[in-house]
């Protein structure tokens, strides 16, 4: 059998009692390494489990998933996810990939920042499309996502921004060599989502300004409410509420982060529930 088995947002101890007892009984378990991670590390994670873990990261899951699936027809393979296995599109992959090859597959859910982001208490059934923020370097600063946040406005839905993160990456340089050199990992914090937010807002503004733009009233601005959130479901998780202009020069910390977009209109008690997080006590 080949499971794909989520481990929730915070620590080791997320996991379900039925995930952890298949893990314990795997010859070989996998650990996906770059559509998220958990705080804890893989060492904290071997020593709760008591098996060794063998780190997915993006070139293998992509480029070698037949390595993974080696063997799965005879016996137990695990493939460790944060948050819930269909929190990304490769893992569906891997399941058709095993499907492909006559392997029996498994999925074991847990709770995703899908979900979670109902801590901060806006409804879920409140939020439209999920996007994603991707970085930007000198020469590629795409700016589609805001479109689908703008779209989010106009029907009155909420919008979940996930933040990039850059994990084992090739340098561009190295791309052109035999030999692999990768950057340090990063990981996008809402200040800097916050802040080319910001640009986008600016040039979409200018482009009003010369009469291409339209529907003001869905747009955003320096002052549009934003909502910060830093390692969800940890320990040490953190939320704040804030104009988007604020939220530049927020430190939340170290990650995950995500940044949600809430709908102009909050309903009474979501305001009320977010109340709670605004920076420096200021209303909503």
């Amino acid at each position: 059998m080949f499971y794909i088995i989520g481990l929730g947002l915070g620590d080791p101890e997320d996991i379900t009692v039925k995930g952890l007892n298949i893990v314990k009984n795997c010859e070989r378990i996998y650990l996906e390494s770059y559509t998220s991670i958990l705080s804890c590390g893989q060492e904290k994670l071997e020593e709760y489990y008591g098996k060794k873990l063998i780190l997915a990261d993006r070139e293998m899951v992509e480029q070698r998933a037949d390595e993974i699936l080696e063997g799965a027809d005879t016996q137990s393979i695990a493939f460790l996810v944060v948050g819930d296995p269909f929190g990304a599109t490769t893992h569906t992959d891997l399941m058709l990939r095993a499907k492909e090859k006559g392997i029996k597959t498994s999925i074991v859910h847990n709770a995703s920042i899908m979900n979670a982001v109902g801590c901060c208490g806006l409804q879920l059934y409140h939020f439209g499309e999920t996007v994603s923020i991707p970085y930007w370097d000198d020469s590629w600063k795409p700016d589609s996502f805001y479109d689908k946040i703008v779209a989010n406005l106009k029907h009155g839905l909420h919008t979940l921004c996930l933040l990039d993160i850059k994990v084992k990456e090739p340098t561009l340089e190295s791309l052109m060599k035999k030999k692999r050199e990768y950057m340090p990992p990063r990981f996008m914090s809402v200040s800097e989502a916050a802040g080319q937010l910001l640009e986008i807002v600016a040039s979409k503004h200018a482009d009003e300004a010369d009469g291409m733009g339209s529907q003001k009233e869905h747009r955003l601005s320096d002052n549009s409410l934003v909502v910060g959130l830093a390692r969800v479901g940890h320990e040490t998780q953190q939320i704040i509420a804030c104009s988007l202009k604020e939220m530049q020069n927020i430190d939340l910390g170290p990650p995950l982060h995500s940044l949600i977009i809430p709908n102009i209109n909050l309903h009474p008690l979501e305001k009320e529930f977010l109340q709670q997080f605004a920076a420096l006590d200021e209303p909503l």
